[in-house]
């Protein structure tokens, strides 16, 4: 596993991200592929903010914890993340094609931001990423991973883009293109 550590407005002893290391280093064992681990220190109101997002194929989980303590946030990150491989990792054996945590062979570069006109319209941010060809099942597990309200995707049967997103009552929308 390959670690990114990155310490917003504080600065850490080297201790702290040798222990980060160690104890997302145990977390390999859920990956065949070889994975990325970036890990965020920050504080935030007295509070000490861990983020932890873990990069292996196409799947990308992340979980953010802050405690009193930053080694306390380093083990609730991880217990987080753990509980949430373990509940995922599950679901995709037994629901979803074999394959889902693969990265895709060919990534083609995309935008959600339009090309818009200089007026009255800013945008702040930009991301640009590949979006692989999945199922609605596997558009969701990834939302979920991420901890996001919408994912968007290329729908695996039609090639379509489409979005999925969480309904206030629970439950999960989905947005097709019609062409």
């Amino acid at each position: 596993m390959k670690f990114t550590f990155t310490d917003k407005k504080v600065n850490l002893p080297k201790s702290l991200h040798n222990y980060a290391e160690k104890k997302v280093g145990k977390l390999d064992r859920y990956f065949k592929n070889e994975s990325e681990a970036n890990l965020v220190f920050s504080v935030e109101k007295d509070r000490n903010k861990v983020e932890l997002t873990i990069r292996s194929g196409g799947t990308i989980l992340r979980v953010a914890e802050s405690t009193s303590d930053m080694f306390a946030s380093v083990d609730a990150a991880v217990t987080s993340m753990e509980r949430q491989l373990r509940k995922h990792k599950t679901r995709l054996e037994k629901r979803l094609r074999q394959g889902a945590f693969v990265q895709p062979e060919a990534e083609e570069e995309t935008s959600f931001v339009p090309d818009v006109e200089e007026g009255e319209y800013q945008v702040v941010r930009t991301k640009k990423f590949p979006i692989k060809p999945m199922t609605v099942d596997e558009a969701i597990l990834q939302m979920d991973l991420l901890g996001h309200s919408f994912y968007a995707f290329k729908d695996e049967d039609g090639g379509a883009f489409a979005v999925v997103y969480k309904r206030n009552d629970g439950g999960y929308g989905l947005i097709e293109d019609e062409g």
